[in-house]
């Protein structure tokens, strides 16, 4: 029984399952008997888990004799029958073994089998539990801090804090008690890792779930949380019932609620917006405390354009851009802040460019090309592929005039394609470059210049190196990413060799029509 008592004892003691340590203990026995008979031989122990006897037996089967590949563990059927007159092929014949004397080194090996299969144990016990508790707040004792690295005593495990997930300028010592966000929980080699955080958004949010009552019951909502860790915050709040101001909710009487958060952060200064529907209103209060002026939206590049007094530009954009940083994060889209006379200027450049485009393009006045932009054309190719009666709608617009507009635009983007069509032919340049979304035809074609001629000559160009051969004032390093990337795209697809085979001969059975109404788009693009 004292088998038993040792494993009940342990098993309390280091808050496991108690098989778990009869399991180690039958491991470790039979593994000090194999030290001692052979480690070939097939030793198995057996302690009886109501009585605590402990039996050690060695295993043989009866195999076939050029099937044997362990002579200890396996035998012939001859050598079986010897022993037992009648054994069977197959049959699995067991010898009980005396029990062990246990010398030094045999105890030293158990040990070491049982504290490897306990601290397994743990570490699996600790990964059960902190698993399902990511993205909860937990308290913990500083331990030990090494090179910005915080490790964190949580009682049954240990967590790290790392340097960049720590507040900056925190300084903790050991002994500190500490309260962080757990934003990551892996099974590692060497046992479980617990990641936790200080500057992670959602520490934030956790932390006003906490002080404020209505967001911990869901009256009002957390939307988004920007942080520059230390300094500044930002945060939308909604409230899911109308009488309640989610904003003042969160600040508390005379700041309390939202005081109690930013001495947990340091001193962080904390935005609180109301958020709402109307997104150039959201806009409009995620940069405050500037005042904004003019706000307009693309949705297609995901890019909002704000336009501010000058005197409320360096208040918009923040000290080394912050303002106007956490904006952008907390909306998710690219902002761009200029003052009313450069958004002024911007807007008069543009429409000069798109006047010029339907003038040069469609050769008529300014009065024509005027009412085009205005009404929202940006290129020779939307006019063509708008339907006549919406032309003929345009006040001023007479059927005639409407005909006309799209012929010119036909013969213009024809002539367009021609010229790019020669142009293919006089580099070589090949139609899987041309074919490339993001490369327009006039880039085809300066790509061409310089010998880069098909879409593999493309992709193997680094980032700078298009840089340097577009010129920086025309391309950045992002735009010739998202370039290569797409060259390169056909190099992470299994089936591409067959399919830009197959695309091969089949554009080579295409007739000068399907060729000519690929180009014309191009040229459309490059237009715009």
């Amino acid at each position: 029984m004292e088998l038993l008592q040792v494993a009940d004892a342990l098993a309390r003691e280091k808050n496991i399952d108690k098989e778990i340590v009869v399991e180690a203990l039958e491991e470790a026995i039979q593994k000090a008997g194999r030290s001692k008979y052979g480690h070939d031989h097939d030793i198995r122990a057996h302690i009886d888990r109501k009585t605590g006897h402990l039996e050690l037996k060695r295993y043989q089967t009866v195999t076939e004799k050029e099937e044997i590949e362990n002579e200890t563990a396996q035998i012939t059927l001859a050598q079986a029958q010897r022993i037992k007159p009648g054994a069977e092929m197959g049959e699995v014949l067991v010898d009980e073994l005396p029990p062990l004397d246990y010398g030094r080194i045999a105890a030293q090996t158990a040990r070491q089998v049982i504290l490897q299969k306990v601290r397994e144990a743990e570490r699996e016990n600790q990964y059960e539990e902190y698993k399902d508790r990511v993205g909860e707040i937990i308290s913990g004792i500083v331990k030990r801090v090494e090179f910005g690295n915080v490790t964190v005593d949580l009682g049954k495990a240990e967590a790290i804090i790392r340097r960049d997930e720590c507040i900056p300028r925190e300084n903790l010592k050991n002994g500190d008690r500490v309260r962080t966000y757990i934003y990551d929980v892996r099974r590692e080699p060497r046992g479980p890792q617990i990641f936790l955080s200080r500057s992670h958004p959602q520490f934030m949010a956790e932390l006003f779930k906490q002080e404020v009552p209505e967001i911990y019951e869901g009256v009002i909502e957390i939307r988004n949380v920007a942080r520059d860790p230390g300094s500044r915050a930002k945060i939308t709040v909604y409230s899911r019932d109308n009488g309640i101001d989610p904003v003042g909710a969160c600040v508390g009487m005379r700041g309390s609620r939202v005081q109690a958060v930013v001495n947990e952060l340091q001193g962080e200064k904390i935005d609180i917006i109301s958020w709402t529907e109307d997104f150039p209103t959201l806009i409009i209060s995620a940069l405050s405390p500037a005042h904004v002026s003019r706000v307009v939206v693309d949705e297609v590049s995901n890019r909002i354009d704000v336009a501010v007094p000058e005197d409320q530009l360096s208040l918009a954009i923040g000290r080394r851009g912050q303002n106007v940083r956490l904006a952008s994060i907390l909306l998710g889209w690219d902002i761009d802040i200029m003052t009313e006379a450069e958004e002024s200027e911007r807007r008069s450049t543009e429409f000069n460019s798109r006047t010029a485009i339907f003038m040069e393009g469609l050769d008529v006045d300014d009065v024509i090309s005027h009412l085009l932009v205005v009404e929202g054309f940006s290129s020779i190719e939307e006019i063509l592929e708008t339907p006549l009666d919406e032309l003929i709608r345009i006040e001023g617009f007479s059927e005639e005039i409407a005909s006309e507009l799209q012929t010119r635009a036909q013969t213009f983007l024809d002539a367009k394609a021609k010229e790019l069509k020669d142009k293919q032919k006089e580099f070589g340049i090949t139609d899987d470059l041309i074919e490339l979304k993001l490369v327009s035809s006039s880039l085809a074609i300066k790509l061409g210049e310089k010998g880069i001629k098909t879409r593999d000559d493309l992709a193997d160009l680094a980032a700078d190196e298009l840089v340097e051969i577009i010129g920086a004032d025309q391309m950045n390093e992002k735009d010739a990413n998202d370039i290569i990337m797409e060259a390169r795209a056909h190099w992470f697809t299994d089936d591409e060799t067959t399919s830009e085979s197959e695309a091969t001969e089949q554009e080579n059975d295409n007739d000068n029509q399907t060729d000519e109404a690929l180009l014309v788009k191009k040229a459309s693009s490059d237009v715009a």
